[in-house]
């Protein structure tokens, strides 16, 4: 206990055991994003520390130690880890509760699937607290405990074990390299557990110090060269999220449900949008001859999409805005962005949702985007370079997912457009002009003569659309066309489906509506130095064909010959392709099934920290029961007997009153008498008592072997004695001595092996 340790050496105790712990916490910082995460380790080392100490110094049970630790999370979890769901910062609210809760099995997950910094949104700061205040609590516990110094040795193991957890939480190149921690915490902790021992020698430091030194230059340069160049493993680096985009329709697809169905529909607010700025829903880079959707998972690619914090990582320059967006009619997992983000924020229970996607601006919630939804977007909108700025700046190297189903007529119309430009952003502005220059526009609505256009941008469409008498379409078709001739031109090309709202005349600052008559694609070509840059192919809407340009001439000049057009059957898409992906599960009638999962998760979350409190009770009763079990199928009957007496007098250890260690049956029989002398059925426990010590000596001294029957009977009594004495105590030592290890650490030795007894 620390009654035995004097307060100067248990200070080295805590300093040497909560120094190593910080030091091994530090790399954290890094991953959660500067000082974000120190409170949550800071406070968490306090409080298990505190924890530690005051718990040794007042002789706490281990139950007690337990109860301290998880109501002191409870209580300061919520300021130190999610401050957000706390009132004043400080108060813990049901929602902080939940948090808490949810987040000690949740939050290493989420730490590791984000995308540093990962900041401190979503309860991701309760793998830090767990880690520093159980760490904590747990070396200092075994530090001032225990009695014998060597054992006290295990306190190391806390330690070690944190910095294992922090590496695996880490960064590939974290602020404190993890040869740097490995070599102080042996630099530190072997020298504190020898000295603990009472072994530590001069010479025995200088050992230790020469190897830390062979092993850090071994570490530090015959590694690399015996290794060779392959890097360190990290596991975050080895996760792959499992949200997969392309397991929901191509949002392109779903281009003319706006037009049609939303026209006049409120999908979202706008507040703080920049002048001319776009909002972008999908980015999509890879074509399949039927829809364009994004590709699979790479570090460019459209469709690789990974948990991030409060705060994203942007080296983009631009106009920095603030944006803030509320969702009224919009559905489905594409969330609305605007610029290059720097940090999206949600409200919690939607944070731990949230996935970006860094080389489009892209970003999705997994449970799908709701009405009433609100967030704010900090952004950086890159200016958008014209075309003397790019100049003879070459197409940027990026890799991209091959075109599968492009018809012919792509490459052969994109050549004869672009066959007078030269740099690349005169292809790329060759395609875009003529396209907005020769083609009508039409959404398909008929509306005042103006001529429909099909859906859709399959291969069926765009050859309908290039070989057509007319060009006429919308921006699904134009954007298509477009990206797919800039592909065929060797020129890195994406689509991106979005808004670009008009404001109010007279409003500059205030919200804007946006409507599904805002909807808009366009294409965006990569070049190098510049990035991404955004242009525009479909024609105005007020460019559209009239009946004149509709009729086919009388006499037509001869023309190459085009495959025809297939049938409109074939080219109009089914309704369910055209509708906009929606994540909401199917309904469920049964509202009754929805109100028992409801209860069972509140339950589950609920029985968290009940399961932690009952955790001691377990083991320890799972540690008696067999002891009691192996002592009742002794193979010699007579050490059967034998283990029934020191049955009952482990049971008055751990009530607190023992037997002297060294005594006869018979004395020790007399001193449970006398420590029972004040209950209630004193004398039928001393009778008891007294007659099971009888017939234990008869047992192990006298000739012959007890019988199975006169066993039974013994242990019955011993059950019998053993409910006597717990009833005769109050509650409260009742329940100590269930959790009580005392009986368990005895060192006694078996009752027949005493040289006077039979063997």
């Amino acid at each position: 206990m620390i009654g035995v340790r004097t307060p100067g050496r248990a200070l080295v105790d805590v300093l040497c055991l909560v120094g190593t712990l910080a030091l091994a916490l530090v790399p954290l910082l890094e991953v959660y994003g500067g000082l974000v995460a120190l409170p949550a380790i800071a406070g968490g080392l306090l409080l298990g520390t505190a924890a530690g100490v005051v718990g040794a110094w007042r002789r706490w049970t281990a139950l007690g130690t337990v109860a301290v630790l998880v109501v002191a999370f409870l209580l300061a979890g919520g300021a130190l880890a999610a401050p957000t769901t706390t009132v004043a910062g400080v108060v813990p609210t049901l929602e902080t509760l939940e948090t808490l809760a949810t987040g000690t099995v949740t939050s290493w997950k989420y730490a590791l699937t984000l995308q540093p910094p990962v900041g401190a949104g979503g309860g991701v700061l309760v793998a830090p607290l767990l880690l520093a205040l159980v760490g904590s609590a747990a070396a200092t516990s075994t530090a001032l405990r225990v009695r014998r110094g060597s054992v006290a040795g295990l306190a190391t193991v806390a330690p070690v074990l944190v910095t294992v957890g922090a590496i695996v939480l880490g960064l590939r190149f974290p602020t404190v390299p993890p040869l740097v921690t490995g070599l102080v915490l042996v630099g530190v902790l072997l020298p504190w557990a020898s000295w603990r021992a009472g072994t530590l020698r001069l010479r025995r430091v200088l050992a230790v110090t020469v190897m830390g030194a062979v092993v850090g230059a071994a570490g530090a340069f015959a590694g690399p060269a015996v290794a060779g160049q392959h890097e360190r493993f990290v596991v975050r680096d080895e996760i792959v999220p499992p949200f997969d985009p392309r397991d929901y329709p191509s949002p392109l697809a779903a281009y003319r449900a706006f037009v049609k169905k939303y026209e006049d529909t409120t999908l979202f607010t706008v507040e703080g949008l920049p002048d001319d700025g776009r909002v972008r829903l999908a980015t999509l880079d890879r074509y399949d001859g039927t829809v364009w959707n994004v590709s699979g998972a790479g570090a460019q690619s459209s469709g690789e999409f990974r948990r991030v914090g409060r705060t994203i990582e942007q080296p983009a320059r631009g106009e920095e805005a603030r944006v803030r967006v509320q969702v009224q009619g919009l559905s489905g997992v594409w969330l609305p962005t605007v610029g290059e983000a720097r940090s999206i924020t949600l409200a919690p229970r939607d944070q731990a949702d949230l996935r970006y996607n860094d080389a489009t601006g892209a970003a999705v919630l997994t449970r799908g985007v709701r009405p009433g939804l609100t967030y704010t977007l900090d952004a950086v909108v890159p200016r958008v370079p014209d075309d003397d700025d790019i100049g003879t700046a070459p197409a940027a190297d990026v890799t991209q997912p091959d075109l599968a189903g492009v018809p012919d007529v792509v490459a052969v119309t994109a050549a004869d457009v672009a066959r007078d430009a030269g740099q690349p952003v005169e292809v790329a502005r060759a395609l875009a002009d003529w396209l907005s220059q020769e083609g009508f526009f039409s959404d398909g609505l008929e509306e005042g003569g103006v001529s429909s256009s099909l859906s859709g941008h399959g291969a069926s469409r765009m050859i309908t659309l290039l070989s057509g008498d007319l060009m006429v379409g919308d921006s699904e078709q134009y954007a298509s066309a477009m990206a797919l001739m800039a592909r065929e031109m060797a020129l890195p090309a994406r689509v991106v489906m979005g808004f670009v709202p008009e404001r109010p005349a007279g409003e500059d600052d205030g919200p804007v509506e946006v409507h599904g008559s805002d909807v808009r694609a366009w294409v965006e070509v990569a070049f190098a130095g510049y990035g991404w840059v955004p242009f525009d192919p479909t024609p105005p809407p007020e460019q559209t064909p009239d009946e004149q340009d509709s009729e086919k001439p009388t006499d037509p000049e001869p023309q190459v010959v085009q495959p025809p057009p297939p049938p409109e059957g074939a080219v109009t898409p089914p309704d369910e392709d055209t509708e906009q992906p929606s994540t909401d599960e199917p309904q469920d009638d049964d509202g009754a099934s929805r109100v028992w999962l409801l209860v069972a998760r509140v339950v589950g979350i609920a029985a968290i920290p009940l399961l932690v409190l009952a955790a001691p009770f377990v083991v320890v009763g799972v540690l008696k029961a067999r002891r009691r079990r192996r002592r009742r199928r002794q193979p010699d009957p007579v050490r059967r007997v034998a283990g029934g007496w020191d049955e009952v007098v482990d049971a008055a250890r751990d009530l607190h009153r023992s037997p002297l260690g060294a005594g006869t049956r018979t004395e020790g029989a007399h001193e449970l008498a006398s420590a029972f002398a004040q209950a209630p059925a004193a004398p039928q426990l001393r009778a008891s008592v007294a007659t099971l010590a009888r017939a234990a000596d008869r047992a192990v001294f006298a000739g012959g072997t007890p019988s199975p029957d006169e066993i039974d009977d013994y242990w019955a009594d011993v059950a019998s004695a053993v409910d006597s004495m717990t009833r005769s105590v109050p509650w409260r030592r009742r329940w100590r001595a269930r959790l009580s290890t005392l009986s368990l650490r005895s060192r006694r030795r078996p009752s027949t092996d005493r040289p006077w007894e039979r063997a």
